[in-house]
């Protein structure tokens, strides 16, 4: 596969920046606050999970409406980003990002001291939309103030921190509940982010400075994320984004049924096969960042990844189909999946952001409002479809897994190069 020359697929290469990127210590502290900022929506999600059955007690509530409560900071979390990412191509970053930081504080404590299960849902969605201040303009300073070969390997830390916070999540929540409540946990997250406000006012600068702010207000600032929507190029990528997450939820959601109920193992077994499969998505994530370094066309490792997942959902489908279900089966080719979805977020949010370079804040917001969209759609269709099997599961997976790979094909087009970093600015 030959890289293109053109000229429209070098200036998609090199994001625009707002003055030298910075290095050392600078560079190591904003990119560890950016990391925190990307992660405390994912612990947010569903670190509260094991109390669910205590806090319906509390509120006298089902279990539906304690359920509910998730769904509304999901719904947050997409909304918060469609809207801040835009916002901020016109505002700046920094404002929004401190404010995204006080309003999580405020929302976390408003969760904390909820006198009844409507009070708790509306500060849940409420506290989405302040936790996506944090992910989606983590990308977007990412795409301010790096560019050329480091940026990817920038953006492979961003992905593996959106993997691995919501494994360690329920595992964190789990710590605070033996000692608490299920209200502490969100005290917890209180002070979590009191510290990243802390953070970002001292490590964190303005990216965007005025001269490159989209003019006309509102009106000009979704222009701009209009244009976007219209990009086959960056739909193809944003769509390979959502559907690849799509069925990375349907994992999530189906996988302890299949592996407690179907297939009879304890909790703590399950816990090991879900983070044995989350190291395959690091080592998915780490790769990227060693390949990206060396100069492979991270459109390449893009195809491999969807690839190799659509690969492993394959041969679940045909295994459920001609060797019944096997504990040993799933495992494998679950694995498989998880190391292909590893490789695909990095490489995808990478080349998106490059692609949107011209209005980072509105890329950030697509890219990661239809990411968690798509995924929390999916989350209930595995339970819709029944739960006699792992057979729903794996036939979500590898539909969303093949339509990624259709968006890639039909829309992406990878061959032609865009969204490639070169080492000129």
């Amino acid at each position: 596969m030959v890289a293109p020359s053109s000229s429209r697929n070098r200036a998609d290469a090199v994001p625009h920046t707002a003055g030298p990127a910075p290095s050392g210590r600078t560079a190591t502290a904003l990119i560890a606050v950016l990391g925190a900022l990307t992660a405390v929506a994912p612990l947010a999600t569903d670190m509260y999970v094991p109390g669910f059955p205590a806090l319906g007690e509390a509120f006298g509530a089902s279990s539906s409406a304690v359920q509910l409560t998730m769904t509304a900071f999901l719904a947050g979390l997409v909304v918060g980003q469609l809207v801040i990412g835009p916002l901020s191509d016109g505002l700046g970053r920094r404002r929004l990002l401190i404010g995204g930081a006080a309003g999580f504080v405020l929302f976390s404590l408003a969760c904390a001291a909820a006198p009844n299960i409507a009070v708790l849902t509306g500060a849940r969605l409420l506290q989405g939309v302040a936790g996506a201040a944090g992910m989606v303009l983590a990308r977007a300073v990412l795409t301010d103030r790096f560019h050329g070969p480091e940026l990817p390997s920038y953006f492979a830390v961003l992905s593996q921190v959106v993997g691995v916070a919501p494994v360690a999540a329920p595992v964190l929540g789990g710590a605070v509940l033996s000692v608490s409540t299920w209200r502490t946990v969100f005290v917890v997250l209180a002070v979590l982010g009191v510290l990243l406000l802390l953070a970002v006012v001292r490590a964190v600068p303005e990216s965007l400075p005025p001269e490159r702010r989209h003019g006309g207000g509102l009106a000009g600032t979704f222009r701009a994320m209009g244009a976007l929507l219209a990009d086959r190029t960056f739909m193809g990528y944003v769509l390979v984004v959502a559907l690849v997450s799509a069925a990375l939820f349907a994992y999530i959601s189906g996988s302890s049924f299949v592996f407690e109920n179907l297939h009879g193992v304890s909790s703590t077994t399950y816990s090991l096969i879900f983070a044995t499969n989350a190291v395959a998505m690091l080592a998915g994530g780490a790769s990227f960042a060693r390949l990206a370094g060396r100069g492979v066309r991270l459109n390449a490792m893009l195809s491999a990844g969807v690839g190799i997942a659509l690969l492993g959902a394959l041969a679940q489908v045909l295994l459920v189909v001609t060797a019944g279900e096997t504990l040993a089966g799933t495992w494998i080719t679950l694995f498989v999946t998880a190391g292909g979805i590893g490789l695909v977020f990095p490489s995808a949010m990478s080349i998106g952001q490059a692609v949107g370079r011209t209005a980072p804040g509105a890329a950030s917001a697509l890219l990661g409002g239809l990411q968690f969209l798509f995924g929390a759609l999916a989350s209930p269709l595995v339970g819709v479809f029944g739960e006699d099997g792992s057979r729903p599961m794996a036939v979500i997976m590898l539909v969303a897994l093949g339509a990624a790979g259709l968006a890639l094909v039909g829309l992406a087009r990878p061959w032609e190069g865009r969204g490639e970093p070169t080492e000129t600015v």
